[in-house]
């Protein structure tokens, strides 16, 4: 399976996938604004990267805006916020074949890059 779960309002996601030459190609694209995170593929994701903490974003306005920086998270935590907040998951999760790449840290994308 490849599938990259982004949003298409994001530069940084378009700069990564442009990087990564998957437009036009095998990749199944889920814009998370549009097309909602299902609970089934969240738990996908969560099982590949380990735990949902790993694909929760600190860096959402509203993890301020509604407290969760002073709060401590456990991983049902997090799992209801990314589910209830697309803004909460980490950008871009690109998945190829059994392997994830969380986030649009260079280290990471170069890893998705050297994967393809």
């Amino acid at each position: 399976m490849k599938k990259i779960y982004y949003l298409s309002s994001c530069s940084t996601c378009a700069r990564i996938i442009d990087e990564l030459g998957i437009k036009n190609t095998s990749f199944e694209f889920q814009d998370i604004k549009t097309e909602k995170i299902t609970a089934a593929q969240l738990a996908e994701m969560k099982k590949m990267a380990g735990s949902y903490e790993a694909l929760f974003s600190r860096v959402a306005l509203k993890y301020r805006a509604l407290g969760l920086d002073k709060k401590q998270l456990q991983e049902d935590d997090y799992k209801k916020h990314i589910l209830e907040e697309y803004t909460f998951l980490k950008r871009p999760v690109i998945i190829i074949d059994k392997k994830i790449f969380v986030g649009n840290s260079k280290s990471t994308v170069a890893a998705a890059k050297a994967a393809l």
